[in-house]
Formats: structure tokens, C-alpha cells, sequence
């Protein structure tokens, strides 16, 4: 497990631009269970993924999209490993991958990115791929 202050700030990046943080396996099944419309759900990590291009590629696709998600949502791997579990049960058949980032529509999931379709990709390049998804599904 990560120490807190290290995995701060990268949760920060996150709700600071709206992100509700899932700590328990309850908070993932009860959002996903009982909310309507889209969520989209960052599996965020520490690696360099995260942050060379997952959580600034999902940041601008939000500011650069007309069409978004109507919930957001994050869960932390390697820290919050109850709801990382969880989630990661609602985004089966998908092996577990962080970071990684997903939509769903009325609890199911109707889109997913893997961790290799985030290494090796900028920021612009995942965010432009993200605001094609939200204008097709949200």
C-alpha cells in the first residue's frame, strides 16, 4: 500500500475537477446500482501512465467535449483495494489494469480502456479517442 501523502496530490488531480472517490466495495455497488445515465470510472494509479497521459486525457476530453458523462468516478489501485476489487468485477470480461478507464450506461459497462491502450499514448491522442466515446454513448 501506498503511503497517503504520496497518492495525495493524484487523487487531487481527480476530484478536483468533479471525481467522486469510491474507498469501499459499498460505495462501487451502490453507485452503480442505483444511479442512472453515464458514469465514467478511473481506475487511477501511481504509475506514469496516470499521469503522463491518463488523468490529463480524461481532464481534457471532459473540458473538450459536448456530450459527457453525467457521473464521475474514481477508485484508487493499490490503495483502495476493496473498490478497486469491485469495480474491477463490474468491468469483466477485462483483466485488471490500472490505469484504466471505463463508461458505463445505467450500471453496465459499455466502454473500456485498458492500461495498454494507454501506455505508449499521449494525453491528446486518449482524450481525442475519449471524446468520440462520450459522443456516441453519453
Amino acid at each position: 500500500m501506498y503511503p497517503e501523502q504520496i497518492v495525495a496530490p493524484m487523487r487531487t488531480d481527480l476530484t478536483e475537477v468533479g471525481f467522486l472517490e469510491f474507498k469501499t466495495a459499498e460505495d462501487v455497488d451502490n453507485h452503480l446500482t442505483e444511479h442512472s445515465g453515464t458514469t465514467l470510472l478511473v481506475i487511477n494509479s501511481v504509475c506514469g501512465c496516470s499521469a503522463g497521459s491518463a488523468r490529463p486525457a480524461v481532464k481534457m476530453a471532459l473540458a473538450n467535449s459536448e456530450k459527457k458523462p453525467v457521473n464521475l468516478a474514481t477508485v484508487f489501485a493499490g490503495v483502495d483495494h476493496e473498490a478497486t476489487a469491485k469495480a474491477r468485477e463490474y468491468t469483466l470480461p477485462y483483466p485488471p489494469s490500472s490505469p484504466s478507464i471505463a463508461l458505463f450506461k445505467d450500471g453496465e459497462l459499455v466502454h473500456f480502456l485498458e492500461r495498454h491502450h494507454i501506455e505508449g499514448r499521449n494525453a491528446e491522442m486518449i482524450a481525442n479517442h475519449l471524446i468520440g466515446v462520450f459522443d456516441d454513448l453519453c
